[in-house]
């Protein structure tokens, strides 16, 4: 067994009871970023966040693309998880963060003072995420997934509601559902283990999943875009507090953000490609770039990475029926804003 896949296996309940914690602690009045006090009306200028190992994310390409301005970036570790990231931004250690649109509906509902500000990831044609099985498997249905082992980034997030919907559209009750095992599996390793019958289906997406299905000996139960077709899945969040106090900050970033989802759009695939092996090579990390010849979307569905109410109203009806939230407690509207996109406003 990989060294990196000591992960304990946690249940959804108890992972998301976790998540309420943190963010009943950001309620108390901690929801700023270190050194995100504006002072005597100066503004942050350096963000802190956290990125991913061997992969160039929105921020940083639109920093060296220059579309951030005066703003600099300030990587402070990498992450696989995105409820843990928002949680990072939510209590002060980063300033931004991003996660499946269903982890910000739950950080949101235990009351944490944040505000998603940019779609940054999606499900399209060429991004989406895979639910892998090894090409002599037995499992062919949903029902054959009873007992089985699903490997996957984290739990609560975009996986395992992806999973659920999948399970609860073929007909399984909740109580079958269960009898499904989730297992926290990082996704550098999620194609070894799964190749190693660690596990019975490993899910993987973009830059890994083509890597992994290059490798031949698997294919796809299902995946995301087959079951909710083209859609923005996850956003980055901000404190409202930060927001606040640095408008023109989070203006600047987003916009910067939102203009490098549409460079990569509309820009040639080998030249994306290019500009992100340069970035991951001159940060000086030792990373591995030959996965990024495998890159093709970052998913987004809307232009310059808008946020829509239907991309929370989605997992705010899967929560409350999973009764992880009270239904009508929060409103899609009310989770995000669009204010300081100002993508193709002039």
């Amino acid at each position: 067994m990989p060294a990196a896949f000591t992960s304990t296996t946690t249940s959804r309940r108890q992972f998301l009871a976790l998540l309420g914690i943190s963010a009943a602690a950001v309620s108390c009045g901690t929801a700023t970023a270190r050194g995100g006090g504006s002072g005597a009306g100066a503004q942050v200028k350096t963000l802190k966040y956290q990125g991913s190992v061997g992969a160039v994310t929105l921020p940083e390409l639109a920093a060296d693309l220059g579309y951030l301005g005066d703003l600099t970036l300030e990587w402070v570790g990498n992450t696989i998880s995105g409820p843990q990231d928002i949680q990072s931004a939510a209590t002060g250690q980063t300033h931004f963060g991003g996660a499946f649109n269903g982890a910000i509906v739950k950080l949101a509902s235990s009351k944490a003072p944040i505000k998603a500000v940019i779609s940054y990831y999606g499900v399209d044609e060429h991004s989406y995420s895979g639910y892998y099985v090894l090409e002599d498997s037995p499992i062919r249905s949903a029902r054959d997934l009873l007992g089985k082992k699903v490997g996957m980034n984290t739990l609560g997030a975009h996986s395992q509601a992806v999973l659920d919907i999948y399970l609860s559209r073929n007909g399984l009750a909740k109580a079958d559902s269960s009898k499904v095992e989730s297992l926290v599996v990082p996704p550098v390793n999620t194609d070894q283990v799964l190749r190693q019958k660690q596990i019975d289906v490993g899910v993987l997406g973009g830059i890994l999943r083509d890597k992994a299905v290059a490798g031949g000996g698997i294919r796809p139960l299902f995946t995301d875009f087959d079951l909710l077709g083209k859609f923005s899945a996850g956003s980055y969040i901000m404190t409202e507090r930060f927001i606040k106090e640095n408008p023109d900050t989070v203006r600047t970033f987003v916009t910067g953000v939102a203009k490098a989802i549409e460079w990569a759009r509309t820009t040639p695939r080998e030249e994306v490609i290019a500009r992100q092996t340069e970035i991951v090579k001159k940060r000086g990390r030792n990373e591995d770039t030959a996965t990024l010849q495998y890159w093709r979307s970052y998913g987004v569905a809307e232009t310059g990475g808008r946020i829509e109410d239907k991309e929370f109203q989605l997992w705010l009806d899967w929560l409350g029926e999973r009764g992880e939230i009270k239904q009508g407690q929060l409103k899609a509207a009310d989770l995000f804003t669009n204010e300081f996109n100002g993508f193709g406003k002039g």
